[in-house]
């Protein structure tokens, strides 16, 4: 730890001088430059065309369009007066009159804000369509308002349909088949666990979802699924912006013997109010969201010469309850100066039911075949999930006279995780208790984000950005683990399963990102470096344990982007990012916990962080209405942690966390949105890759290897000019694991909408994971096994043809549609 101390004074050193470094630059001709944005928004206006014009005789010296900063450079005039022209469609032209330009003069035009125009939105709001997808150098943005499946449903609902993402049978998010990602929240990294944030935000309250498969230096580099990028909906002119949803799922169809009913209902507001210099922004949410299933294993163990088997099958279903608020409000002093300032709380709990009968348990020795026993049990099982959390945070921003700027974040965030397991084991005809046992834990978090970027003034041959970050997590579990005397009745500890977990972890890191573009070529070059300390802290119930773990490291992440555009209307790109995927608390926890009857779950006090390398080559080509893209991808991941199965005993499981070797995967990734009819439209994006998993665990080789791929459509059909009907299939292929196989999943979905007056109330009807008894739908079998110690394999079947109801309205529809499509710690422990 000491000499990472001594590491990073150094590397501080090295950065703040690095910050304090000008650069200087010595015109050599007349040059002029500036920056345009959207006048309300404040959002940059990428391709608006800047046009410059001799005053005398008004004839046309140049023309250039903005880059994805908004910011355009004119150079090689002669002294002398002119005006300038900027221009964007659906925005009312601006003019700069009377520019004088002097020998060798470096004139900046500053910020030029472009005004709506209000009659053309109204032309585009009737005759035009968004794009489904827009690919910039370095992301892909998607248009939430196109998924129409997602309509009531949560950020989840929405990802699904993303051409790289993937959502199996038991809500596990992965982004080309890695299941670690970072979620930015309009911009800004969340630490709270991923999916907690993501199942409580609103798919109604976002306006677009941005994909960084490959991000630059800049971003953190947590996450080797990449970043995803959620950009909630806001008014874009003065004046209120409303909109408000409700959601009824009808009764199910198939009641899966289940002991409750399935509940769905939910609503949500989004409101926002911009006047002058004032912007305020709130939103509230609830969503009950249950679902029936239920769960067929089988599982048997090999111990010397005694075999064990013990099939099963009964209930497996989620109640799901989610409630958030969401406030922020945004003050522009003037116009190189902006605060905001925000919060968002959320409550979530998540109950699985997994009441089984294991209606054959026997055992046999193997070299007689003699059955030692054989009889039946019904285990009952709930385990509770909470996941309550606030993130407030305050950022400034200013920009500097010649373009340069500034910004400073701070954020905190509070996470109370955990909840309670019963596990109950009886006779399934007296009664009778055989085992009795309660496990609980808490697991508050706090983390603490502070983030300092600077952009130096852009000069001719690109942009230098720097920045500071420091993250701090302070993560304490305390679990405890009871079994009930049958002869006292009263539960007593169990201390080998009872225990006390700290994680500290501290973060500093510097980046320096390099940036710009001539002619056709768009470049971007980066680097960080990053110094973390983490102490883990155990101790057993006993008293007898009490031992700490440190590991520390200094690590350089660079990044490299190219773009090319070999016509106005296809480009290609290339690139390059290491990452880090960082370990939670949980599979760091060695001591074990009861899951259910037959499992036990326990992580490694020493487990490594997993380190990845990316690389991407990809083309974009546009025809017409029409749009086509593809990505060549390589991942090589170092200490890759899997989830891998051990024999507890005869009839229990034990699956631990390990770093099992390395990962590679090898894949192409296709997608097109075309417009084959003014009534119809298609999106479609597909996946494959191979993925090879390649080490030791328990002194055995690991290799497996298999191709797997995913499909995402969604086709839309106007059948009306107030009716419209959606499909959407989602589909995953069988992939391998260390021990096994996850099975394919499908998914298909389809919608009508209804739209009334003017638009601004909608009416969905849903029907969800279709089946109609014919497809398998909505179901996983995951399969594990050691040869000569245990095969198992479970089939989780759950709800099919779900009926949903939706209705939305909202004012001020137009401001909304002016929005233009511009392009962190207890994550995972839910």
């Amino acid at each position: 730890m000491n000499a990472a101390k001594r590491n990073f004074g150094a590397i501080k050193h090295i950065f703040l001088v690095g910050m304090l470094l000008t650069v200087t630059y010595v015109a050599k001709s007349q040059e002029l430059n500036g920056r345009v944005i959207d006048f309300a928004q404040g959002e940059p206006l990428e391709y608006a065309s800047i046009a410059l014009y001799n005053l005398s005789d008004s004839g046309l010296v140049a023309g250039v369009i903005t880059d994805e900063q908004g910011t355009f450079s004119i150079k090689g005039m002669k002294e002398g007066s002119y005006y300038l022209i900027g221009q964007f469609l659906g925005y009312e032209p601006l003019t700069i009159s009377d520019i004088k330009l002097k020998q060798d003069q470096h004139l900046n035009l500053g910020t030029l804000k472009l005004e709506p125009n209000q009659k053309l939105l109204k032309e585009i709001e009737i005759t035009g369509e968004k794009l489904t997808a827009i690919h910039k150098i370095d992301r892909q943005v998607y248009t939430a308002e196109k998924f129409q499946t997602a309509r009531g449903g949560t950020a989840t609902d929405l990802i699904r349909n993303m051409p790289s993402v993937s959502v199996d049978a038991l809500g596990n998010i992965s982004v080309r088949g890695a299941t670690g990602f970072v979620v930015l929240l309009n911009g800004k990294p969340i630490q709270t666990d991923a999916t907690t944030v993501l199942n409580q935000l609103p798919a109604n309250a976002i306006e677009n979802i941005e994909l960084i498969t490959v991000p630059s230096a800049k971003y953190d580099p947590e996450g080797k699924g990449g970043i995803i990028n959620i950009l909630t909906k806001k008014g874009a002119t003065d004046g209120l912006f409303l909109q408000v949803n409700g959601r009824y799922g009808l009764p199910s169809i198939a009641p899966y013997d289940n002991a409750e009913n399935a509940h769905r209902y939910g609503g949500d507001l989004v409101m926002n109010y911009r006047k002058d210099k004032w912007d305020v922004s709130f939103g509230f949410n609830y969503l009950r969201n249950d679902i029936s299933g239920r769960r067929e294993g089988n599982v048997n163990t090999t111990q010397g010469d005694r075999f064990t088997s013990f099939p099963s099958d009964g209930e497996r279903s989620f109640d799901e309850i989610n409630y958030s608020g969401r406030f922020t409000v945004g003050y522009s002093p003037g116009k190189n100066n902006e605060i905001n300032l925000g919060f968002f709380a959320g409550k979530r709990t998540k109950d699985r039911t997994a009441d089984i009968l294991y209606f054959n348990n026997r055992a046999e020795r193997l070299s007689t075949g003699e059955e030692l026993y054989a009889f039946q049990y019904f285990n009952e099982n709930l385990r509770v999930r909470k996941g309550d959390f606030v993130l407030g945070s305050l950022d400034y921003a200013h920009t500097f006279g010649n373009q340069s700027s500034l910004k400073t974040s701070l954020l905190f965030e509070y996470t109370l995780l955990g909840g309670p397991t019963t596990n109950l084991n009886l006779n399934p005809e007296t009664g009778f208790v055989y085992q009795d046992e309660f496990n609980t834990n808490d697991n508050p978090l706090n983390g603490i984000r502070y983030q300092l970027d600077y952009s130096l003034k852009p000069m001719e041959w690109g942009k230098i950005e720097v920045g500071y970050q420091f993250r701090s997590l302070d993560h304490t579990g305390d679990f405890i683990y009871e079994r009930r005397n049958n002869e006292t009745g009263d539960f007593e500890l169990v201390p080998e399963f009872s225990s006390e977990v700290d994680l500290l972890r501290s973060i500093h890191s510097g980046y320096g990102v390099l940036s710009g573009g001539k002619g056709k070529w768009n470049y971007g070059v980066g680097l960080r470096i990053e110094v973390m300390d983490r102490e883990l802290t155990l101790k057993d119930k006993a008293g007898t344990l009490n031992t700490t773990f440190d590991y520390d490291f200094v690590q350089a992440y660079p990044s490299a982007n190219l773009q090319y555009a070999m016509t106005s209307d296809f480009r290609l790109k290339a690139a390059y990012s290491r990452r880090v995927e960082r370990t939670t608390t949980f599979k760091m926890n060695p001591f074990p916990e009861r899951e259910h009857s037959e499992t036990l779950e326990q992580g490694d006090p020493e487990l490594l962080p997993e380190f990845i390398d990316v690389v991407e080559l990809g083309a974009v080509k546009d025809i017409g209405d029409h749009s086509f893209f593809g990505n060549v991808y390589y991942r090589h991941v170092n200490n890759l942690v899997n989830r891998v199965n051990t024999v507890f005993n005869d009839t229990i499981l034990n699956r631990i966390y390990s770093n099992v070797g390395t990962g590679r995967s090898l894949g192409f990734e296709l997608g097109m949105e075309l417009k084959p009819t003014n009534w119809w439209q298609l999106f479609l994006g597909g996946n494959t890759y191979e993925y090879r998993v390649k080490g030791v665990f328990d002194n055995r080789p690991v290799n497996t290897s298999s191709w797997v791929y995913n499909i995402n459509l969604n086709t839309t059909f106007d059948i009306g000019k107030a009716i419209s009907l959606q499909w959407t299939l989602n589909y995953i292929s069988d992939r391998n694991t260390a021990q096994g196989e996850d099975s394919r999943f499908l998914s298909p979905n389809l919608t009508l909408q209804k739209t009334f007056l003017d638009n601004r109330l909608s009416t969905t009807l849903q029907w969800l994971n279709m089946d109609a008894g014919l497809l398998s739908t909505n179901e996983q079998r995951i399969t594990t096994s050691s040869p000569g110690e245990f095969f198992t394999t479970t089939n989780y079947v759950y709800e099919v043809d779900v009926l949903m109801i939706n209705i939305s309205y909202r004012i001020n529809k137009i401001a909304d549609k002016t929005r233009f499509i511009k392009s962190e710690f207890g994550e995972k422990e839910f």
